[in-house]
């Protein structure tokens, strides 16, 4: 992510001025010739990118600004009217949307580039107050009444048509996240959902099918080429909820944790042929990660507390084996680099 944007242009000149003192000092000892030195004093500042930076301001000044338009709404809600705060956001939501269906370029089912760069920011500003916009509608209203799963239906089938016909990440990694709220809700019965008992056996098998079902989907984008730059973002989120909900499997449900370790191994096989392939050590550690966690419940409840020997045994155990998943990432980051030069290689 580099450098805050404040800092980045101070260290540039302080370094810049630091090379100045010390070529003066080397001409003042004899190294440096006076040309050499005027050289250097003339030579222009190195350009520097401040592309992730505005990024990053510009991203935060919008969530800035629907997070200060929810609270204007919840401190001024008797003074300013249910009417006229749904007539506000709506207003800005529409606005957003009749910006960007006006610059956008044209469909495709390849990835298409933004039009502008203020274009993303004001799309994300659309959804967020769109967002807001229906769910004070639900909330003061209850124009969905008790149907929750409708509630969150309406916003997740916006969203994923935002992020397809915009060509979005950041709304995709929304409506994914809706996915999973509606998901929830509709599987989850109203006494399970009123008593926050989302620990349940429903919500875990849920979990399992749909994080498979973000795999495959993923899977199935990049193969098709229908978004292809969208299957990350499909398998990252698949990849985590599944392996979530199986280690919650294994501390909820009876079935022998060993089980449920080798369905996580059947799975990361899948993730570590997909990280080789495609030089993704990011892949390769949160599979490594999750299945050690996997390995420590296993070992945990094979172990019987009741003597003194099991705590040192255990105590011994982390350490070794953290001292091991150390030792093992480092060796799968080399062997990823080793594969890229010799695939270099190889190409050449």
């Amino acid at each position: 992510m580099g450098l805050p944007i404040v800092w980045k242009p101070i260290l540039i000149l302080l370094f810049y001025w630091m090379d100045i003192f010390l070529f003066e000092k080397l001409h003042t000892d004899g190294v440096v010739s006076e040309p050499s030195l005027k050289n250097v004093k003339s030579a222009p500042l190195n350009n520097f990118s401040l592309y992730w930076e505005i990024k990053i301001i510009l991203y935060l000044g919008v969530l800035l600004l629907s997070s200060g338009i929810g609270i204007l709404v919840y401190k001024n809600i008797n003074t300013i009217g249910h009417q006229a705060i749904l007539f506000f956001t709506a207003l800005i939501s529409s606005s957003c949307f009749y910006y960007c269906f006006k610059k956008k370029l044209p469909f495709s089912l390849q990835k298409v580039e933004s039009p502008n760069s203020f274009f993303d920011y004001i799309l994300l500003l659309g959804c967020l107050t769109f967002i807001l916009f229906l769910g004070y509608l639900q909330f003061k209203y209850s124009v969905f009444g008790t149907r929750f799963g409708v509630a969150t239906f309406v916003p997740m089938v916006v969203l994923f048509f935002t992020a397809y016909y915009f060509d979005q990440l950041s709304i995709l990694s929304m409506a994914i996240t809706n996915l999973a709220a509606w998901v929830g809700l509709v599987v989850t019965p109203v006494k399970i959902l009123s008593g926050n008992d989302f620990y349940s056996n429903t919500l875990i098998i849920t979990a399992l099918l749909l994080g498979v079902a973000l795999i495959i989907t993923g899977f199935a984008t990049k193969s098709k080429n229908i978004k292809a730059h969208f299957e990350f973002t499909y398998t990252n989120f698949g990849a985590h909820i599944f392996y979530i909900a199986c280690i919650a499997a294994m501390l909820k449900f009876d079935i022998p944790h060993i089980i449920w370790l080798i369905i996580m191994a059947g799975v990361s096989y899948f993730f570590y042929l997909k990280a080789v392939k495609e030089k993704s050590f990011y892949f390769l550690l949160i599979l490594t990660l999750y299945l050690y966690v996997g390995l420590t419940i296993v070992v945990i409840s094979m172990i019987s507390f009741t003597n003194e020997g099991a705590f040192y045994f255990t105590f011994l155990y982390f350490i070794l084996s953290a001292i091991g998943l150390v030792v093992l990432l480092l060796k799968m980051n080399k062997k990823l680099s080793n594969y890229d030069s010799l695939l270099k290689r190889v190409v050449r």
